[in-house]
């Protein structure tokens, strides 16, 4: 049986942008693996629901079902090592604190500039599971959640700590691009894939190290 990844999709189906699925899909690439992408959408619960779950992304391997990026990332290097993408255990444990760092600190500003991209992007179905979804998360409106613009300084400065890394080396991971370079580009996937604001400036460290780490 065919590998199988269920991938978060909009209105339309190349529409990818689910930052969890991204870096599951550049780290498929890395490691050579082909997998059938599966669109699904907000609402379709149903079609997923064979995973005990209701998030993507979801990996299938003949008759194994693994959820959540970050066990499936772990679940490729254990089956399939080479390349790795976290070599080691203490590779390992500092990706997986690099991994708490973009979701907790990166995510949400990202999500402050695109959230209303997002609800554009989806069918109108899912426009109206996201915003009731994210307005009772959030305790707002997505319009008055949504900074834009206004919120890439916030951003800009948050990304330090990754810029000053690829001053001393040409990916996060070092010299070859690991699962943390996928998790960082990951995010930049999900912001491109629904608007067109650049979060980045043309000399910053980071914009070279996105242009490497390809589509």
């Amino acid at each position: 049986m065919a590998r199988r990844l269920y991938d978060l999709t909009g209105a339309d189906p190349r529409c990818r942008f689910s930052p969890y699925c991204n870096r599951i899909r550049r780290a498929l690439a890395a490691k050579g693996l082909d997998a059938e992408i599966v669109p699904i959408r907000f609402t379709d619960k149903d079609r997923i629901a064979f995973s005990g779950q209701k998030l993507v992304p979801i990996l299938t391997d003949g008759e194994r079902t693994i959820t959540d990026s970050w066990d499936i990332a772990c679940y490729l290097d254990e089956v399939y090592p080479e390349p790795p993408l976290m070599e080691g255990e203490q590779a390992r444990a500092l990706t997986g604190a690099f991994r708490n760092w973009v979701d907790s600190v990166i995510h949400p500003l990202i999500l402050r500039i695109v959230i209303l991209d997002i609800h554009r992007a989806l069918t109108p179905g899912d426009q109206v599971y996201f915003r009731e979804t994210r307005e009772q998360r959030f305790g707002c409106t997505l319009e008055e959640f949504h900074q834009g613009e206004a919120a890439i300084p916030a951003l800009q400065k948050a990304l330090e700590p990754a810029r000053m890394t690829l001053r001393q080396s040409p990916c996060i991971c070092g010299d070859r691009p690991g699962f943390a370079d996928f998790i960082l580009a990951g995010a930049f996937d999900w912001a491109g894939a629904v608007s067109k604001v650049s979060l980045l400036s043309g000399d910053d460290p980071l914009r070279s190290w996105y242009a490497r780490m390809g589509a």
